[in-house]
């Protein structure tokens, strides 16, 4: 992979844990970085979080933190019912309604 395409890459995942973070923000602000870490954790590729953990100097304070949450303490519980799939028997939800 070019230096270029890994800059690119690197800098969409930056993006992309900004927004997740701007979701969470009504929250109080360790709540909002809890959900972004739950988040990144149910949806992002073991490489995606590697891409950018212990460099969250282009982060927001929430996202930057939900990185540091991962790294100190790992996966935190489901933060909101939006990642609590269903349970095996139920049918018909899905985390996106």
């Amino acid at each position: 992979m070019s230096e270029t395409h890994r800059s690119d890459t690197k800098a969409r995942l930056i993006y992309m844990a900004n927004q997740i973070a701007r979701n969470f923000c009504a929250l109080d602000h360790e709540a909002a970085a809890a959900a972004t870490a739950d988040h990144i954790v149910q949806f992002w590729d073991p490489r995606m979080k590697a891409a950018i953990s212990g460099d969250e100097a282009d982060l927001s304070e929430i996202a930057a933190r939900a990185f540091v949450i991962l790294r100190q303490y790992g996966e935190p519980a489901p933060q909101t019912r939006a990642t609590v799939f269903n349970d095996v028997d139920e049918g018909g939800r899905s985390d996106a309604g």
